[in-house]
């Protein structure tokens, strides 16, 4: 279930005659990623054009206003609110004047020392528009003086800490940019001969582009009317690419970070069986869609039977009517449905990638017993998350994170109402997604590890709660 706020999706393409069309299928392939806003810049070789509204892809978009959009390259952005809050001023892309003409950005990430920079260029009579922390990065790469855009960039790179992995676009340039730890993903492809980039590589699979590669941690990749370069001014000591990627916010189609999301998951939830068996289980079960990887790994593992026993509703989205407190229990029920026949009387293994704050978690619980089942283990293909993120996922605060706020995995399975808890362990995360040893991925939010010091001490979460 989609409960975890992730962050935003980004993509780009220069150099093709239906630039704001594939940009547009490109966002829809992306919208699991944000479904606050959407928004298209493109460029005709002399001016920047921009449209962005709140809503879904395909709402905020048609076919009148892509006439509109002008122009054979195009950057695009659908948003989730980690910094700043949820209003037209902070969607994206974000538009603004410099030397050398238009220019506009779009940024999936967060930065960790917003505060700091903002204050900075307050003080030197800079003007803001909005509260995210992506108008910082548009302000450093514009206020910049260099000869070359791609000098600003990189000058911009020297002051920015955190995530962020970027689309920028001028009259006739269109860069890709992604921080030195490479926290968040970014891809490259081709369209036609054109140059497409995306934060997933599901963009590329739907518009038929072929994917080439990652653009590097700390790489700036230019296409222009000079062709293509690509360059790399900062190189980190440390890579710190976002394991949580891999675990539940990409889609299973994508290759994230080189390797094959699905497969991954599969793993994890084979790993997962061999650390946390129940060996008297009837039937193994997701939570659907992103716990269903993991739950066919775990079952084929233990040589046990895979049903889908909760059944999702796709026609409810993130945000929905609230109802009365005293109906309010409904949500759940919203989204998800049991299946009796394939519960009833049996020991049942409800497998998740994660849990939060664990509400959602002792709903499903609830369901499932309700249902008949004799015995209800919950087995979780992460480890537990105790730490928020400052690098652009929407976590709550330790105090409400339930590995966290409870010691012990007899008193999570207790609050969640379930004969057993069991979570994958964090070395045997690692071993699935690099062999062992977690080199090269951030697991800040399992072990508080944080690979970038946060400068300014704020709390990313402005989104709507989460109570999975």
């Amino acid at each position: 279930m989609k409960d975890i706020h992730d962050e935003c999706g980004v993509f780009g393409i220069h150099g093709h005659p239906d630039a704001a069309t594939i940009g547009y299928l490109g966002l829809h392939a992306l919208q699991h990623r944000g479904q606050e806003s959407a928004g298209i810049a493109t460029s005709d070789g002399q001016d920047v054009r921009l449209y962005k509204q709140m809503g879904l892809v395909a709402d905020v978009f048609n076919a009148d206003v892509l006439k509109t959009l002008t122009g054979t390259s195009a950057i695009g952005h659908v948003r989730y609110s980690t910094a700043g809050s949820s209003t037209l001023l902070n969607a994206q892309p974000m538009k603004c004047m410099y030397a050398g003409g238009s220019i506009a950005l779009a940024h999936n990430g967060n930065l960790t020392n917003f505060a700091t920079l903002r204050h900075q260029l307050l003080a030197r009579g800079h003007l803001f528009q909005s509260s995210s922390d992506s108008e910082i990065l548009l302000q450093l790469v514009a206020a910049h003086y260099a000869p070359t855009l791609s000098d600003r960039v990189a000058a911009m790179m020297t002051q920015a800490r955190g995530a962020y992995s970027l689309v920028i676009l001028t009259a006739d340039q269109m860069l890709a940019v992604r921080d030195p730890h490479g926290f968040r993903p970014l891809v490259l492809g081709r369209l036609d001969g054109a140059p497409v980039v995306a934060s997933e590589s599901t963009s590329l699979n739907l518009i038929g582009a072929t994917y080439e590669r990652e653009i590097e941690p700390g790489e700036i990749f230019i296409a222009g009317p000079g062709g293509e370069t690509s360059s790399r001014p900062i190189t980190s000591p440390r890579l710190a690419r976002c394991v949580f990627e891999q675990i539940y916010f990409s889609r299973p189609d994508s290759i994230v970070f080189g390797k094959q999301v699905n497969t991954l998951r599969t793993e994890f939830g084979r790993q997962l069986a061999r650390e946390q068996p129940v060996p008297n289980a009837d039937v193994i079960i997701p939570v659907p869609d992103s716990g269903t990887p993991a739950a066919i790994g775990y079952a084929e593992q233990l040589n046990k039977p895979f049903a889908m026993g909760l059944i999702r509703s796709h026609y409810v989205g993130r945000t929905f009517i609230e109802p009365e407190q005293r109906i309010r229990h409904f949500g759940v029920k919203l989204k998800l449905a049991p299946v009796p026949e394939v519960l009833k009387d049996r020991v049942v293994v409800v497998v998740d990638d994660s849990i939060v704050r664990g509400t959602t978690s002792q709903k499903i619980v609830d369901m499932v017993r309700s249902r008949g089942a004799r015995e209800v283990h919950m087995r979780i293909s992460s480890p537990p998350t105790r730490w928020p993120c400052f690098y652009g996922i929407d976590t709550p605060s330790r105090k409400e994170l339930i590995a966290a706020r409870l010691g012990s995995l007899d008193e999570i399975a207790g609050e969640l109402t379930a004969d057993s808890v069991g979570y994958l362990s964090v070395e045997g995360m690692h071993r699935v997604v690099s062999g062992g040893g977690g080199d090269g991925y951030c697991d800040a939010c399992f072990t508080g590890s944080y690979p970038v010091p946060v400068e300014d001490q704020y709390s990313p979460h402005s989104g709507p709660d989460d109570n999975r």
